[in-house]
C-alpha cells in the first residue's frame, strides 16, 4: 500500500505595512517655540522688560520733560529708544538659545526640517516685534492722555499712521539683522555684539568716510544699512530711499540669513 505525501501550501507571510506618520503642523512648531521663548527665567524677563522699559520711558518723559512742549511724538521718541535695543537681542536669542541651552539636537530630532524651525522661530520673532511696538504705542498714549491731565494741555496727537509704520518697519529690520547674525553665529555674545557693531561702530565709520571721501558720501545709502533704516523713525523716504533700503537690507539680512541657514542645515548638532 503506498501513500501519498500532500505538501502544505506555502502562505508567504503577509507585510505589514508601516503607517507613515503626518508631519507635524506649521502652526504647532510655531506654539512650542514661542512657548520656549518664555520659559527660562531670562526669556520671560526679557519679554516682560519691553513693558518695563516703556513704562519707565514714559514716566521719565512726564517727570523730566517739558511739559508745554509734551506730544505723542515725545513719548514714541522715549519709548522707541529702548525698543531699538531689546528687540534685535530678542532676534538673537530667538536662534541661540538652542545652541546656549543645548536644546537644537532634541530639537532637530522631533522636527528634522531644521528650516521649518527656523521658519518658527523667525515668524514669532517678527510677531513678538510687532506686538511689542502696539504696546509701545498703547504707553505712549497713556503717557500723552496723562500728561495732558497733568498739565492741563490738550493732548497733541501727532504721528500719522505713515510714521508708526515706518517705525515699525525701523524695528523689525533691526530685529531681522540680530536674527541673522544669531543664525550666522548661533553664539549669544558674539551675535550681540556682531548687532552693536553694525548699529552703532559702522555708522561712525561712515560718517567718517562721508567726510573724507566724496564717491562713499554720495553712495554710502547703497551700502550702509543704518542710513536709510534710521530715516524710517522721522522721515518720509523718497523712492530712490526706499531702493537704497532694499539692497541694504539683502546685503546685511538676507545675505548673512542665507548663508546662517546653509551652515545650520550642513552643521553636525551635538
Amino acid at each position: 500500500m503506498s501513500t501519498a505525501t500532500l505538501d502544505a501550501p506555502v502562505v508567504a507571510p503577509r507585510s505589514r505595512e508601516r503607517a507613515v506618520p503626518e508631519p507635524i503642523p506649521f502652526t504647532r512648531i510655531l506654539g512650542v517655540e514661542l512657548r520656549k521663548m518664555f520659559d527660562t527665567r531670562s526669556g520671560f524677563w526679557l519679554m516682560a522688560s519691553i513693558v518695563i522699559a516703556s513704562v519707565i520711558a514714559t514716566t521719565l518723559t512726564i517727570l523730566l520733560g517739558d511739559r508745554d512742549e509734551l506730544s505723542f511724538d515725545s513719548f514714541a521718541a522715549s519709548v522707541g529708544s529702548p525698543m531699538s535695543i531689546v528687540l534685535p537681542i530678542i532676534g538673537v536669542l530667538a536662534v541661540t538659545s538652542e545652541w546656549s541651552q543645548r536644546t537644537a539636537l532634541t530639537s532637530f530630532t522631533l522636527v528634522p526640517s531644521r528650516s521649518r524651525v527656523i521658519g518658527a522661530k523667525l515668524v514669532n520673532a517678527l510677531v513678538i516685534g510687532a506686538v511689542s511696538m502696539l504696546i509701545a504705542l498703547g504707553v505712549g498714549a497713556l503717557g500723552n492722555l496723562v500728561s495732558s491731565a497733568i498739565t492741563g494741555n490738550d493732548a497733541v496727537w501727532d504721528i500719522p499712521a505713515w510714521t508708526f509704520a515706518q517705525i515699525v518697519l525701523a524695528n523689525e529690520l533691526g530685529m531681522l539683522i540680530g536674527f541673522a547674525l544669531g543664525l550666522l553665529f548661533r553664539n549669544s555674545p558674539a551675535a550681540i555684539v556682531g548687532y552693536f557693531v553694525v548699529n552703532l561702530v559702522l555708522p561712525g565709520l561712515s560718517g567718517a568716510l562721508a567726510s573724507s571721501q566724496e564717491w562713499w558720501r554720495d553712495n554710502a545709502g547703497w551700502f550702509d544699512v543704518n542710513q536709510t533704516r534710521f530715516l524710517l523713525f522721522d522721515s518720509k523716504l523718497t523712492n530712490e530711499e526706499w531702493v537704497q533700503l532694499g539692497v541694504t537690507s539683502g546685503i546685511w539680512i538676507l545675505l548673512p540669513l542665507a548663508i546662517g541657514l546653509w551652515l545650520v542645515m550642513r552643521s553636525e548638532v551635538k
